[in-house]
Parts: C-alpha cells; sequence; structure tokens
C-alpha cells in the first residue's frame, strides 16, 4: 500500500513492467532509485549532524554502554 502511494505501482505491475521493460524504462527506474537514494542519504547526514546541536551524543552513549557492560563482565 505504501509503494503504491510513493511510487505508484505494486510489485506485480512492477514484475510485469521489467519483463518487456526496454532501456528508457531501466532508465527511469535507476533514476528514481538514486534520486530517493540521495535524498535518503542528505536527510540521514543532516539528522546526524542536528543530533548534537540538541546535545544528544550517540557515541558517548554508545561508548558508555560498552564500558559499562565491560566492568560488568569483568569488574
Amino acid at each position: 500500500m505504501v509503494s503504491e502511494i510513493l511510487m505508484g505501482f505494486d510489485e506485480s505491475t512492477l514484475a510485469y513492467d521489467l519483463q518487456r521493460a526496454h532501456s528508457a524504462d531501466i532508465w527511469f527506474l535507476r533514476a528514481r532509485f538514486f534520486l530517493w537514494g540521495g535524498i535518503a542519504c542528505v536527510f540521514s547526514f543532516s539528522i546526524g549532524h542536528m543530533l548534537p546541536l540538541f546535545g544528544i551524543n550517540v557515541f558517548q552513549w554508545i561508548l558508555d554502554g560498552l564500558f559499562s557492560f565491560w566492568h560488568h563482565l569483568w569488574g
């Protein structure tokens, strides 16, 4: 349902189209893939750079958890 809303087709339509697709159709599929991949990449990098602005330090949380686990095991 979500793919039909976002992309305008479902899996059976895509499978049927890929059987009869020519090079322009494949180019448009690749272009759509690179467009959404680029948008996802920029969005994820933006979120990653905004987290420290609000005082959220994910790497420090990971390191604190690992050190705590290590000291819990070998204390």
